[in-house]
């Protein structure tokens, strides 16, 4: 439970602060899909895009799912 809340404070803090995603662990920025402010969303998906080459099996899971998502929802 308790990691769980830390967790969930990071994200938060990612949130609200200014994102420099390049900084950002693979981990980190997979852990942020959803929840990226639409005004930072092109920079954070540019930076997703240079890393998925080097993303695990269930790393890249996540985030063709979530790209599937929103191709869906643009169409």
């Amino acid at each position: 439970m308790k990691k769980i809340a830390l967790i969930f404070i990071l994200l938060i803090s990612f949130l609200y602060a200014k994102a420099d995603f390049s900084e950002m662990s693979t981990e980190e920025l997979v852990a942020l899909i959803g929840y990226v402010d639409a005004t930072k969303e092109e920079r954070f998906y540019q930076e997703l895009d240079k890393r998925v080459p080097q993303m695990s099996e269930e790393q890249k899971a996540i985030y063709e799912d979530d790209k599937k998502r929103r191709d869906n929802a643009q169409n």
